[in-house]
C-alpha cells in the first residue's frame, strides 16, 4: 500500500535524483522505454550536472569499441579487503545461488565488474547515437600515459548538455532547485516515492522507482570527516559541481537498509593549487622538482613511476601532511622542458624568488629547512641524461625517501614554488548493487522500487582505476533506466 500524499503530489513512474552523466543515462533509458520521468536537481538550471558538467570526460578505453586492456584487473585487484575465503570462494556459483551475506558484503562482485566491462562500448554506442561526440584527449603530464584514453569531445559539459536537451525533447520533466532527502516506502517495505526540498517547501514525488544518481558525499564536510577522518577537514572538491553532493542519496538509502560498498574511508585525489578557483587547476609538475610540508622536509618519493598511475597516492599523502598542503619547489630548469605548461592547470602563476627561504616566508614553510632538503637532494642526484618525456631511471642514492626517476639538482635560481593540497574529486562509499543497479539491502535482499548508480554506488576500494567514473555512470545510469521502466510496465500490464 503506497503512502497517502498530499494532493500537492506529483506522480510518475520514475523519479531520478541527480541530473549528471548517471542521471541523465537513467532518465533518457527510462524514458525511451516508456516510462514518465522526473529528475530532480539540487542546482540551477545553469549549473547542474553535478561534477560531470566539469570534468574532461577522459575514458579508460582503447577505443570506442574496447575498454582498456587492464580494466577488468584494476578492478579485482582492488575490489575490497581481506575477503574471507569461503565467502570469496562462493562467488563462482551463479549470483542467485550466492549465501544473502555475501550478496551484502562490502566488496565489488566479480560479476559486477564483468557486466561494467561488457556494457562500456554499447553505452559508448548509445550515447553517440543521441549526439554526444568523442576525440582525442590531451594530457596534463609529459610522459606516455600507463593505460589507454580516449575522452568526450568538449568534456562532461558537451555530454550534459546533449542529453539534457535530448531528455527534454522525450517528456523527461526536470525539477531544479530541488533536493530529495528521504525515501517513501510502502507498508511491505517497496520504495514508492520520495520527499524533497525546495524555496517552496517540501515536494512529494510518487513512483514506481526511484533511481539514485545524486552523487557522493565529497560536497558534505560533515560526512566526509565522519568517514574519511580528521584529514578531511582541509579537502575540498575538485570542481564546483562536488559542492551539490551533500550525500543524501547515500544517507537515506543506508537509513532504509541499503547495504554499503565502496571504501567510504577513501576518496580519489588530485593535487591542486589552493590558491586558485578554477575548475580542476592541478598541479603535476612536482616530478620535476621536490615536495616539501610545512616543516620543510621532503616526504615521498616525487616521481615513481608514470604520473597518471602515481598521482593519487601522492596527493593522499600531502593530505597527511600538517594543515592538509604541500610545496612543490622547482628551479628555473623548468622552463627549459617542452610543453612543461601542459603539466599546471592553475590559473596562477608560481611564487618565485631567488632562494628557497624567501619561497618560504611567501608561502608559509620553513625555508632554511627546505633549502637543508634541497641540499642533501641536489649531493644524491646521480648525474646523467634527463629526459622529462620519458621516465629516465635518473635516482638519487642514499636518501630517504629516495626519489626514482628525473633525480636532477635543483641549482638553477630563480626558484618557484606552487603551495598543493588534495582535493576530494569524489568519495568511494556508497551502495551495494546488482548489474541491474538495483539496491541490495543489509540481509543480501533487493530493495524493490530503489536503483542507484554512478557515484551514488559504492565500487571503490583504496586505489582509483583512472577514467572509469564517467563510464561507470553511463553503464549503470542505462541499466537502472532500463530496468525501472521494464519494472513500471510490468505493473501496468498486471493492473490490466
Amino acid at each position: 500500500m503506497q503512502e497517502n500524499f498530499s494532493n500537492s503530489t506529483q506522480n510518475f513512474d520514475v523519479v531520478v535524483a541527480g541530473c549528471g552523466v548517471a542521471g541523465l543515462s537513467a532518465a533518457v533509458a527510462a524514458a525511451e522505454a516508456g516510462a514518465r520521468v522526473a529528475v530532480l536537481e539540487r542546482s540551477t538550471y545553469d549549473e547542474r550536472g553535478g561534477n560531470t558538467r566539469y570534468t574532461t570526460a577522459a575514458l579508460r578505453m582503447e577505443s570506442e569499441e574496447a575498454v582498456s586492456g587492464d580494466f577488468v584487473q584494476r578492478f579485482l585487484d582492488n575490489c575490497g579487503y581481506h575477503v574471507q575465503p569461503d565467502f570469496a570462494a562462493s562467488t563462482v556459483l551463479d549470483y542467485a545461488n550466492w549465501p544473502a551475506m555475501v550478496r551484502a558484503l562490502a566488496f565489488t562482485d566479480p560479476e559486477l565488474i564483468v557486466f561494467f566491462a561488457d556494457n562500456v562500448p554499447p553505452a559508448i554506442s548509445w550515447l553517440k547515437a543521441h549526439g554526444v561526440k568523442f576525440g582525442g584527449i590531451g594530457f596534463y603530464g609529459l610522459t606516455p600515459r600507463a593505460s589507454p584514453r580516449i575522452a568526450i569531445t568538449g568534456g562532461g559539459l558537451h555530454l550534459i548538455e546533449v542529453m539534457t536537451a535530448h531528455a527534454e525533447k522525450i517528456g523527461v520533466q526536470f525539477f531544479y532547485e530541488t533536493a530529495a532527502q528521504s525515501l517513501v516506502q510502502s507498508t511491505q517495505g517497496i520504495v514508492c516515492g520520495l520527499r524533497a526540498g525546495s524555496k517552496a517547501g517540501t515536494r512529494h514525488f510518487a513512483c514506481r522507482s526511484v533511481i539514485l544518481a545524486c552523487g557522493g558525499f565529497q560536497g558534505n564536510p560533515e560526512m566526509v570527516v565522519r568517514y574519511i577522518g580528521p584529514k578531511g577537514r582541509y579537502l575540498r572538491p575538485v570542481a564546483r559541481g562536488g559542492y551539490y553532493d551533500k550525500g543524501e542519496g547515500i544517507d537515506m538509502a543506508l537509513r532504509a537498509g541499503a547495504a554499503p560498498a565502496g571504501d567510504f574511508a577513501e576518496y580519489h585525489a588530485e593535487p591542486i593549487d589552493p590558491r586558485s578557483s578554477a575548475t580542476e587547476p592541478i598541479v603535476m609538475a612536482y616530478p620535476y622538482g621536490v615536495l616539501v610540508n610545512q616543516q620543510g622536509q621532503r616526504f615521498t618519493d616525487e616521481a615513481p613511476g608514470p604520473i597518471d598511475a602515481s598521482y593519487e597516492d601522492t596527493t593522499r599523502l600531502i593530505a597527511d601532511q600538517t594543515k592538509g598542503i604541500a610545496f612543490c619547489i622547482l628551479d628555473n630548469k623548468i622552463n627549459d622542458i617542452e610543453n612543461s605548461r601542459r603539466i599546471v592547470r592553475s590559473d596562477q602563476p608560481p611564487v618565485t624568488a631567488p632562494d628557497v627561504a624567501s619561497l618560504g616566508r611567501t608561502l608559509g614553510f620553513v625555508g632554511d629547512a627546505a633549502q637543508r632538503a634541497i641540499d642533501a637532494y641536489n649531493r644524491a642526484c646521480p648525474g646523467g641524461v634527463f629526459n622529462p618525456h620519458t621516465l629516465d631511471g635518473l635516482a638519487t642514492t642514499g636518501l630517504s625517501p629516495r626519489k626514482s626517476n628525473y633525480a636532477v639538482p635543483l641549482d638553477t635560481p630563480p626558484y618557484h614554488a606552487y603551495p598543493i593540497i588534495s582535493s576530494n574529486t569524489f568519495t568511494f562509499g556508497g551502495l551495494k548493487v546488482n548489474v541491474d543497479a538495483q539496491v541490495v539491502n543489509q540481509d543480501g535482499e533487493l530493495m524493490q522500487g530503489l536503483y542507484a548508480a554512478g557515484e551514488t554506488v559504492g565500487i571503490y576500494y583504496g586505489k582509483y582505476p583512472g577514467a572509469t567514473s564517467v563510464l561507470r555512470g553511463a553503464v549503470f545510469g542505462k541499466r537502472a533506466g532500463e530496468h525501472a521502466a521494464q519494472q513500471a510496465a510490468a505493473v501496468r500490464l498486471s493492473r490490466r
